[in-house]
């Protein structure tokens, strides 16, 4: 490692975007619950060990919970809209026969072991996807992201990174009317007493979304510069054109029916069609960068950790389908190669070979009424 390798830095935000998405496209390529709890647990690892104390931090226990709601809810539908495709029934319940125009939905009757086995599966996979998104959220400075935007997103990165800084605000100003009603006695364990923090958290939340606003107003977001409305379109056309051939090709890889000639082809003349809009798009937008974020070491290797991770799960879906995909209809534990788990445990290594988050500056803050 060079001299200085360690001494203590905020990695840049994409680095850790790139490796997340890593996990979570490995992720959608199983439903082995080992493979999908290793993922889990790589995750947490590494936010555990290189997350701050920065509002959106905060908030990755918020996706933990929300995984949680994902997987009961899968297995609830399961419930509901019959699980009797199996022979092992656990949960003999009355089926509700619905009228003609519904022909093929049935409500209820038999749930087998099979159907909520598959139901878990199915839930465990999307939740893992959600949970690791959601660890980007508490690694990545979502300020430091939209900085790093290209110019051609400059509107849209804005957006972008607003919205994602939705759960931790949300999360952080739960945690200031917390800490103020503690301060003034007031226990939190009843629950009642939510009430008594829900009307905080939504007006400290509504007053740090105006500051926002109008900070972003003074620095020039959302300003429209003028330009030919021919060079408008050609622009807007080759974006959306190029985007949507990147999604094609995205969700042709991902999904192993597709026809091979939709994925890496139509992927790559996305991108191609997307870089050359993006490129007549940054000509017309003026912006300078003050102490632009460079990449190191660090940020190649956190982003070649996720890559890594995912590439290992796209070769075993090839040699060896069976070990992702087990089948819920029988009743055992599921197979576990080496291949893919020590692929998922290359996502590990940012938790120790990265350097440690600078630690923050201290800043007064506002206690809300």
């Amino acid at each position: 490692m060079p001299a200085g390798y360690f001494l203590p830095r905020d990695l840049h935000p994409a680095a850790w975007w790139v490796w997340t998405l890593g996990l979570a496209v490995a992720a959608s390529r199983t439903t082995n619950p080992w493979i999908l709890l290793t993922i889990l647990a790589v995750a947490c690892l590494v936010v555990v060990a290189r997350r701050t104390d920065a509002p959106w931090a905060l908030a990755f226990r918020i996706y933990v919970y929300l995984g949680m709601v994902i997987i009961g809810v899968r297995v609830f539908f399961r419930i509901v809209f019959g699980g009797g495709e199996g022979t092992t029934i656990i949960l003999p319940l009355p089926e509700i026969t619905l009228p003609a125009w519904a022909a093929g939905i049935h409500l209820f009757g038999d749930v087998s072991a099979e159907s909520l086995l598959a139901g878990c599966y199915d839930g465990l996979r999307l939740a893992t996807m959600v949970i690791c998104l959601g660890a980007a959220n508490a690694l990545a400075n979502p300020k430091r992201l939209l900085k790093a935007m290209p110019s051609a997103l400059y509107e849209i990165g804005t957006a972008l990174v607003v919205a994602l800084s939705v759960f931790p605000q949300l999360a952080e100003s739960t945690l200031r009317v917390r800490r103020a009603r503690k301060l003034r006695g007031e226990s939190g364990k009843r629950f009642h007493a939510l009430r008594t923090v829900i009307i905080p958290v939504l007006e400290d939340a509504l007053d740090r979304s105006l500051q926002l606003a109008a900070s972003m107003d003074s620095r020039g977001y959302g300003r429209a510069g003028e330009v030919a409305a021919r060079a408008r379109v050609v622009t807007g056309t080759l974006m959306i054109a190029g985007l949507l051939g990147v999604c094609v090709g995205v969700y042709a890889g991902l999904d192993g029916t597709m026809p091979r000639f939709l994925a890496v082809p139509v992927l790559v003349a996305g991108l191609v069609v997307a870089m050359t809009g993006f490129r007549f798009a940054g000509r017309r937008v003026r912006r300078t960068r003050y102490r632009p974020d460079r990449w190191h070491l660090a940020e190649l290797l956190v982003a070649g950790s996720g890559l890594a991770v995912a590439a290992v799960l796209f070769l075993t879906s090839a040699v060896d389908p069976g070990g992702l995909e087990p089948a819920a209809s029988v009743l055992t534990w599921p197979a576990l190669s080496w291949l893919p788990l020590g692929g998922v445990l290359l996502g590990a290594l940012p938790a120790v070979l990265t350097p440690v988050p600078a630690p923050l500056t201290a800043v007064t803050e506002k206690v809300p009424a």
